[in-house]
């Protein structure tokens, strides 16, 4: 079996049970797994890898992305939109997605994630146009596959096109027996539960504004027939409360928990807007939500109750969202955006910069039903990251290693990033792919899309 030992490391914070720092210690690691942490560890291995100067952190986990959207950063036309017109604009070029644009979008945001110390990615796919045969899900794994990274892939679906009233366009809406189909193929193909397990698959319909009853109903008993977890959007605006309430006669939540769409198995995207009650229920229930701080920002949706959220014990991670809704894919800056933000929303009662941190890593395994992740212990995956603690910019930050992506944070890429025992960026490159090229091609499938969309 292979073996390295990671050597002197400055500091290794390892979001243990313990919330252990430890310092000047190492990490031993055989076959992709962590076999033991501990200062002066003397076991003779294949390979060493010295850390001194650095600090090393759990590989971050993203519970909520839409990569495809990766193509459609940064475009003049949809800056000033909220929600619901900013999706109504982009539908209009999203119809003309390919294979070649799923995978080239798939590998600039994961490759992206990845240089910034994310690990496991999980991405919410949710368009199909009807006009072409497609192998989405397949393009992304490939991709994922390439680059090394740990994925989860969720067969999201649209269900309610604009002439059933819904937002989407009718061309991006599918028949339910078509989705269901499609969701239990693509779980017997690529989802796989065991433990250390580098793929995986969530059935994820899109959100109450583009999907009817019965895809919720019947996605919710098809995912736990087969034993997989469930995801959509949910509480983003209050123009989907409004429709939800217009259109089911129910909150959001209510609507949601009347097609079985509540319990630990269950994590909604954004959730800004539950009252009260509705927290309580989530905390009742254990079902879990992804914060997306920096999305929530961009299209003016607000601010979620992260600190009630976590008093009362509702399972919460942090995302970045869409790269067209957040425009990048880095969740190690989200860590401070979100650390940020709750510090202006609520002051003293806002999480620590560890806080956030802890979000991003146990919080998000929690999420994805994981316990092999988002910790640096014996028996986890060494999914690791380095970051390198001797720059001038982070002169006199080292009282708390544990706070410091969240507090100061890290403007650069980790110095160096390990998926499971093998590393796949380093020096702020990624090792599996010529980037250079994927950029190229990343640029000319935008202008493919843009050109389909005249």
């Amino acid at each position: 079996m292979a073996s390295i030992m990671i050597k002197n490391a400055a500091a290794i914070v390892t979001v243990d049970d313990d919330d252990s720092v430890l310092n000047g210690a190492d990490i031993l690691v055989r076959d992709g797994v962590i076999e033991a942490i501990g200062k002066n560890l003397s076991v003779k291995t294949d390979e060493i890898i010295d850390a001194s100067g650095c600090y090393l952190y759990p590989g971050l986990v993203n519970t909520h992305h839409h990569l495809y959207q990766t193509l459609t950063r940064n475009l003049p036309q949809v800056q000033k939109l909220e929600l619901f017109p900013w999706l109504i604009k982009l539908y209009e070029i999203w119809r003309g997605l390919d294979d070649d644009a799923i995978y080239y979008s798939t590998l600039v945001g994961v490759g992206e994630l990845l240089k910034y110390g994310c690990t496991t990615v999980m991405d919410h796919h949710y368009v199909f146009p009807r006009s072409r045969e497609n192998h989405f899900i397949e393009r992304q794994f490939a991709a994922a596959e390439a680059l090394g990274a740990r994925f989860c892939a969720s067969r999201g679906s649209m269900s309610r096109g604009k002439s059933d009233g819904g937002l989407p366009p009718d061309d991006l809406v599918q028949d339910v027996d078509d989705i269901l189909e499609d969701c239990q193929r693509v779980v017997q193909r690529f989802h796989d539960p065991s433990a250390l397990s580098m793929r995986q698959v969530v059935i994820a319909p899109c959100s109450p504004f583009s999907v009817t009853d019965a895809l919720l109903k019947e996605s919710a008993v098809l995912a736990r027939k087969l034993g997989v977890r469930l995801h959509t959007h949910l509480c983003e605006t209050i123009d989907e409360e409004n429709y939800c309430i217009e259109k089911v006669g129910m909150r959001p939540l209510a609507y949601m928990e009347s097609c079985g769409w509540t319990g630990e198995d269950v994590w909604f995207a954004h959730g800004i807007h539950f009252n009260d009650e509705e927290l309580r229920y989530l905390a009742q229930t254990k079902t879990g939500v992804a914060h997306c701080p920096v999305s929530n920002m961009k299209l003016s949706s607000g601010v979620c109750r992260v600190s009630e959220m976590l008093e009362l014990g509702v399972p919460v991670g942090l995302a970045v969202d869409g790269s067209a809704s957040n425009d990048c894919s880095n969740l190690m800056a989200e860590i401070r955006a979100a650390y940020l933000l709750q510090r202006l929303a609520v002051s003293e009662k806002a999480p620590t910069g560890y806080g956030i941190l802890k979000m991003a890593t146990r919080g998000n395994a929690l999420l994805l039903g994981r316990n092999d992740i988002g910790q640096l212990a014996p028996g986890n995956a060494a999914d690791i990251f380095a970051i390198d603690a001797e720059l001038m910019e982070l002169a006199g930050t080292f009282l708390d290693p544990a706070s410091l992506l969240g507090t100061v944070g890290y403007s650069r890429p980790a110095k160096w990033v390990m998926v499971h025992g093998c590393m796949v960026a380093k020096d702020g490159r990624l090792l599996g792919v010529d980037e250079d090229e994927v950029r190229i091609k990343a640029n000319d499938c935008v202008c493919t899309l843009l050109k389909k969309a005249q």
